[in-house]
């Protein structure tokens, strides 16, 4: 088994072991630790030894011996037995069955929930959903999203320890929490995503191990509630999203917009299973906002060129979106779209209100669609400031890189290539 396969196993086993430890423990943080430990000296032996016949129970017996050694040594406790009597931890410690086979699908589930928890701030919940669900370590984390690894490793502390406070219970939420708790599971999913899609600073403009992971963390909890319309619904999005990466940069790194793109370096595999996931959930889920921003993707995905794109249909299904969930990103997509309707004077008074906005009067998404609407209105030196202020409110490179490029072509000048 190569590196890379020994890294896609644990990451597969990372939850169950971790679900099954914190159910006869309880002790989230000490045996989320113990996990860790236990993958890393997996990942250092197994492709040196092989693969054991039975992976998850040596990563069972190597952790739990992990936590053993732990307690042992801080004398907090003279055995297991005599820990989870008088601990009388938060969490259920109903053991699993003998044969160590409980529903991987149930733990990880309720894993999700846990590191989701509302206690949480949403940085932690996403770091935290990301080591103990994906299996990822500190410092994979905090090399995705471009903090010291000392930081990262004392948001994740922080958040195992927000978590126990609250006195979370490792079971699932009761059928009222859980809607509003899927929710938040899917946020976060949707922003480990967004974040690896286009990263938000830095050189690249894509974190293929980002986009990867919520696409694996997102299948398994599909797997987990397959008939939840909006997990179908998210997991369509992220596929038909990222089937444009390969397309999204040229040879130098640069940003390719969607209109420029060769249409023939899509995954045409990814675009088909995304349509027929969105299809499907729509005919019989109420349409939420991750399906109908999926519709959206599946109308541009399945345009043969870009000016055979259904921009009408598209912004039929803008409107039932911003009436389903109106927010200041929603207004901002549907203007483009408007524009390429009505013309761009349509889309500029859509913009306008979102001036006043706070939640993104500030962001250089708003300056940017406003430049490009500026640009196809016959406004060049309008747009060129536009641009060059979207260009100077981006932290990510390339998108600096690009709009400058754009604001120095009004300009009639290649000043900023």
């Amino acid at each position: 088994m190569t590196p890379r396969e020994v890294e896609d196993l644990l990451r597969a086993l990372a939850p169950q072991v971790l679900g099954i430890l914190v159910r006869r423990h309880g002790a989230f943080s000490a045996c989320e630790d113990a996990v860790q430990e236990a993958l890393l000296a997996a990942a250092t032996q197994w492709p040196e030894r092989g693969v054991p016949d039975n992976p998850r129970a040596w990563l069972l017996t190597v952790a739990g011996r992990r936590l053993t050694d732990e307690w042992r040594s801080e004398r907090a406790r003279r055995d297991r037995e005599v820990a989870v009597a008088l601990r009388e931890p938060a969490y259920a410690t109903v053991a699993p069955p003998a044969d160590e086979s409980p529903s991987t699908g149930d733990d990880s589930l309720t894993l999700f929930f846990l590191c989701c928890h509302p206690a949480l701030p949403r940085s932690a919940q996403l770091a935290l959903t990301l080591r103990a669900v994906g299996g990822l370590s500190t410092a994979q984390i905090a090399q995705a999203f471009l903090v010291p690894e000392p930081t990262m490793s004392q948001r994740i502390r922080r958040a195992k320890q927000r978590v126990e406070a609250a006195g979370a219970r490792f079971v699932m939420p009761s059928p009222a929490e859980r809607d509003e708790r899927l929710r938040t599971v899917l946020h976060v999913l949707y922003l480990i995503f967004n974040e690896g899609y286009t990263a938000s600073s830095g050189a690249d403009l894509h974190r293929a191990e980002l986009t990867g992971e919520a696409i694996r963390l997102t299948r398994q909890l599909h797997r987990a509630l397959p008939d939840d319309g909006e997990v179908a619904g998210l997991l369509a999005l992220m596929l038909l999203t990222d089937a444009h990466r390969a397309a999204r940069t040229g040879p130098g790194g640069e940003l390719v917009p969607l209109a420029e793109q060769d249409r023939s370096r899509w995954d045409r595999a990814a675009i088909a299973e995304g349509v027929a996931l969105v299809t499907e959930a729509l005919t019989w889920s109420p349409p939420g906002p991750y399906q109908l921003q999926a519709a959206i993707a599946a109308v541009h995905a399945e345009a043969p060129a870009a000016e055979r794109t259904d921009w009408p249909q598209i912004v039929a299904l803008y409107r039932v979106l911003a009436a389903v969930s109106p927010n200041p990103m929603v207004t901002l997509n549907r203007a483009a779209a408007v524009a390429m309707v009505d013309g761009p004077r349509a889309g500029l008074a859509l913009l306008a209100p979102l001036d006043a906005d706070e939640r993104i009067a500030g962001h250089h998404r708003l300056a940017a669609v406003r430049a490009h609407l500026l640009e196809l209105a016959g406004e060049r030196a309008a747009a060129r400031e536009a641009y060059l202020l979207a260009a100077r409110r981006t932290t990510s490179l390339p998108e600096r890189r690009y709009l400058e490029a754009r604001a120095a072509r009004l300009a009639g000048t290649d000043e900023f290539r």
